[in-house]
């Protein structure tokens, strides 16, 4: 069984390479594809997969223009930041999906699916233009503020005033433009998902950056990145060495 992976950041392939290999021990995972351009050139060269894992956001745009561009029939697990609720077409035309970060739980839920219906998958039936179009009209429905907690209070937080997001001892917080620190009641992998990924940035395991507030980027050790904020923060903001190739593009988009 051979498993294609198209991903553009190295280390969520890297990542879902392992999980599948754990999962399929006996599978032949081929060599990740990063960009819509590389992806056509394959399937134009090579031999159907079995199974392909692709992300929808590729750094050179949406993954659905190989399908407008080149014909394949394999089944396809689309990766994808968007909430459930914005791919419905997907349930539709029996392709499944996995919300980032992707859990190890519903990865075999995927797998177990693929195994059962084994390629009865048509691909070539979904309408991808009109795809394209409802997941961009969907784009805008990331969260635009938080209900914070203020003593016996409630106060709400616009995502727009938020300069940084980290986590210390299991406690999420938000530093607003005004430098003012508020916990905000979920975890920064729920807080993730929700949040515009054209203007928000995990740059680690504990930090999300606004980008309109990233005032200095500076080399740092072990091929790392260091960030200056327009706000002052007592927090270290180290860009880990595994996402600085997508921070450099994000930056750039």
């Amino acid at each position: 069984m051979k498993i294609l992976i198209i991903e553009d950041e190295h280390y969520a392939a890297k990542r879902l390479k392992s999980m599948v290999q754990k999962i399929l021990p006996d599978a032949e995972i081929l060599e990740p594809l990063d960009s819509v351009e590389e992806s056509k050139e394959w399937f134009s060269n090579n031999e159907e997969p079995d199974l392909t894992f692709m992300d929808i956001q590729l750094a050179d745009g949406l993954s659905f223009k190989i399908f407008e561009e080149v014909k394949f029939s394999c089944p396809v697990i689309f990766i994808t930041a968007f909430d459930e609720f914005a791919i419905d077409a997907f349930r539709l035309n029996s392709v499944d999906y996995l919300l980032k970060p992707i859990e190890k739980e519903k990865l075999i839920v995927a797998i177990e699916k693929f195994k059962k219906f084994h390629g009865n998958t048509n691909i070539q039936n979904i309408d991808w233009t009109e795809l394209s179009r409802s997941l961009y009209a969907n784009k805008e429905k990331y969260k635009k503020r938080f209900l914070i907690k203020t003593g016996a209070a409630f106060q709400y937080l616009n995502t727009t005033d938020i300069a940084l997001l980290y986590s210390e001892e299991s406690i999420s917080f938000a530093i607003d433009k005004s430098g003012k620190r508020l916990i905000v009641d979920n975890t920064l992998d729920q807080i993730e998902k929700s949040l515009d990924p054209t203007i928000f940035f995990r740059i680690s395991r504990k930090h999300i950056v606004s980008v309109s507030e990233i005032k200095k980027i500076h080399p740092h050790l072990n091929s790392r990145l260091k960030l200056d904020l327009n706000q002052q923060t007592d927090q270290e903001l180290i860009v880990s060495r595994e996402k600085v190739k997508q921070f450099k593009e994000w930056i750039e988009s």
